[in-house]
């Protein structure tokens, strides 16, 4: 009945804890922990209880425990029969696989028995959510390889776990139609808005122009201040021409199959509150097969190196001469962009379409 008490009220603390036996098996965790830690064992080895990516079945007696601070945080307890505080770093296993690093600290309890408790949960907690946020935005990204007939290839490099980029494709109707958006601020407040133009985006709209306007009055709903903003950049591609519309973007590129470099000239304000009743226009353009056409961020000619140079529009253009398909562009783009910058500080995106 006592033991039982007590098991309630550890279970009801905010602490994340778990107890471990002198064969380092774990006998409880409470509900701080199992949230922290949602792995389907809830007694076994103490690798099993955390979801360590490793040998979980032989924890305490595999190689890797030789460099665990997790069981050496629970030997030494007991071994010492002191306190004992460790830095531990763990990989784990499961759906969410992620490393995590946290600040442990095991007590004796006598009978066998030790008690571990997570210092610092809530920070734990947060980086678990963040890596569950990161899991779901990369499920938002294009799913496939082609579009209405036409081969795609993109990229997307966030520069922090949760980005600010958004490339879409998608068909309407036989035409393919790519869509990039780059959202105001970083982390979890641009991966919020993100999503939100991914799910506000009309893309049952035949008319670029008119699926950015739809976008443009939802997003005034938001009632967000000035500092909040998305640019974006939408194209429809037909059997022989392209129609887009521009919000405040970078400008498309189109490659030339018979030589030469066409940049697609339209703008119009970003998507905000900055402006009352903002219109946004589209234009047509012919293409030839063999063409590529590519839409790309800021973070693509923004970046610099560290003389403090831009990578600029010329080096996205130099990159695309030089590639004979759409995927090519794409792993050059990569290549050079990291070979110029090093360190990237701002979330990189492109899509290109083979035509």
């Amino acid at each position: 009945m006592i033991e039982k008490f007590y098991r309630r009220i550890i279970d009801g603390v905010p602490s994340a804890v778990i107890v471990a036996d002198q064969n380092l098996r774990a006998v409880f965790r409470n509900a701080s922990f199992s949230a922290l830690f949602p792995s389907p064992v809830a007694r076994g080895t103490l690798g099993a209880a955390v979801g360590c990516a490793r040998d979980c079945k032989r924890c305490g007696k595999s190689d890797c425990a030789k460099s665990c601070q997790l069981i050496s945080a629970f030997e030494d307890c007991f071994y010492s029969s002191k306190e004992v505080s460790r830095r531990v770093y763990l990989k784990l296993g499961g759906e969410e696989k992620r490393e995590v690093t946290f600040s442990l600290t095991v007590k004796p309890l006598g009978g066998g028995l030790s008690m571990g408790v997570i210092d610092d949960a809530l920070e734990l907690e947060i980086a678990r959510e963040l890596q569950t946020a990161k899991s779901i935005q990369q499920r938002l990204l294009p799913a496939g390889k082609w579009a209405g007939g036409k081969r795609y290839s993109y990229l997307y490099i966030p520069c922090r776990d949760i980005g600010g980029d958004l490339p879409e494709v998608y068909t309407v109707g036989n035409s393919a139609c790519g869509v990039i958006a780059d959202v105001s601020g970083k982390g979890i407040s641009a991966g919020m808005l993100t999503a939100f133009v991914k799910a506000a985006y009309d893309k049952k709209a035949y008319s670029p122009a008119q699926a950015i306007s739809s976008l443009a009055d939802k997003f005034s709903e938001l009632n967000l201040d000035e500092r909040n903003y998305v640019t974006v950049a939408a194209a429809r591609i037909d059997k022989d021409s392209i129609t887009y519309s521009m919000a405040g973007h970078n400008v498309p590129i189109l490659l030339k199959s018979g030589g030469g470099i066409t940049r697609i000239v339209l703008n119009s304000p970003p998507v905000s509150n900055w402006f009352d009743n903002a219109a946004y226009f589209e234009d047509t353009i012919p293409y030839s097969n063999g063409d590529i056409l590519v839409l790309l961020t800021d973070g693509v000619t923004e970046s610099k190196n560290r003389y403090g140079e831009m990578f600029g529009v010329d080096g996205a253009i130099k990159t695309l001469s030089l590639s004979r398909t759409g995927e090519e562009f794409i792993k050059n783009l990569e290549t050079n962009l990291k070979n110029f910058c090093g360190e990237l500080h701002d979330d990189v995106t492109a899509i290109a379409f083979d035509l």
